[in-house]
């Protein structure tokens, strides 16, 4: 009975080894993947292969759920929650801990659970919006759904946990507060929701900046010349390129939407024309994806006038 006790106890304390060194794996994919999505989000990496369709994921991850802040993607935060896994997973496993290695088990995999149901319950939400609200599909979102799942069930096998009860009802009442938070915070970004600005959901943000003379002459030659930007309602990056033009130049510029669900949409133009990423620029017949700087652009299309963009 007492060898029972205490192999009970023994067990409880540091849980079973596998089950981190498998959490530890999956953190890993888990922090490649919201890592190359902040990535795009930011510039720093091109575009990503998404499968069954490059559309939907862009359509997802530049959804008004898809920013915590002005700069600040939410895949930004599930890459934090993967290095916390991680770093939990294998804290205990690390040589030079022996001596409160009990201790400190028992205190990651209390973390574990906590981090991993946290991030399957909000998951939860964020696929939920993305079948009824957004209407996309985003191959990395539903991995990192599946990810964070498959984290909090290892949790559970692998914490050696003694007393289910407490585990239960901690685990309860944590998946509730995340799931009310989630859905709160859902609520108050939905375009949709009462007292939302009344736009339509399948127009472009409109632009705020405001065009020197400079900008609005460029935009100008770029129209005579030809040029054309394409572009798609939901892209963050278009917006930006907008942006840097201002609303006057805007207004003068050859603007093409593609998403087949946008305003006055031209889908099947630029299907035909090979159109892969937003935005993507054609001048002179060439056709070049990604933000351009302004003096970039004044080079490409042979622009003479004045350059104080």
């Amino acid at each position: 009975m007492g060898a029972t006790r205490l192999s009970s106890r023994r067990r409880q304390d540091q849980g079973f080894k596998w089950p981190r060194i498998v959490m530890a794996v999956l953190a890993t994919i888990g922090i490649i993947d919201t890592g190359s999505i902040t990535l795009k989000r930011w510039g720093l990496l091109g575009d990503l292969n998404c499968p069954m369709g490059a559309d939907g994921c862009d359509k997802v991850l530049n959804s008004a759920w898809g920013t915590v802040a002005a700069d600040i993607p939410l895949s930004f935060v599930g890459l934090l929650a993967y290095i916390t896994v991680l770093l939990l997973a294998v804290l205990p496993l690390l040589p030079g801990l022996q001596e409160n290695k009990a201790d400190l088990s028992r205190r990651t995999w209390w973390g574990l659970f906590g981090v991993s149901l946290g991030m399957a319950v909000f998951s939860g939400v964020l696929l939920g919006l993305m079948v009824f609200k957004i209407q996309a599909f985003c191959f990395f979102c539903v991995l990192s759904g599946v990810l964070s799942l498959s984290l909090f069930i290892l949790s559970v096998v692998g914490g050696g946990w003694d007393d289910l009860g407490q585990l239960i009802f901690r685990g309860i009442l944590l998946a509730l507060a995340v799931l009310m938070g989630g859905l709160i915070w859902a609520s108050v970004l939905d375009p949709e929701r009462a007292g939302a600005p009344s736009l339509d959901p399948s127009a472009a943000k409109p632009v705020e900046s405001v065009s020197s003379p400079a900008k609005l002459a460029l935009a100008q030659h770029l129209a005579s010349k030809g040029a054309v930007v394409y572009t798609a309602y939901w892209c963050r990056h278009c917006h930006d390129q907008k942006e840097m033009f201002g609303k006057e130049a805007v207004a003068a510029l050859t603007v093409i939407e593609c998403a087949p669900d946008g305003q006055n949409n031209q889908a099947q133009l630029c299907q035909s024309k090979g159109v892969q990423g937003f935005p993507s620029w054609e001048i002179d017949g060439n056709l070049d994806s990604g933000v351009k700087p302004l003096e970039e652009l004044a080079q490409l299309s042979g622009y003479q006038g004045s350059t104080d963009f």
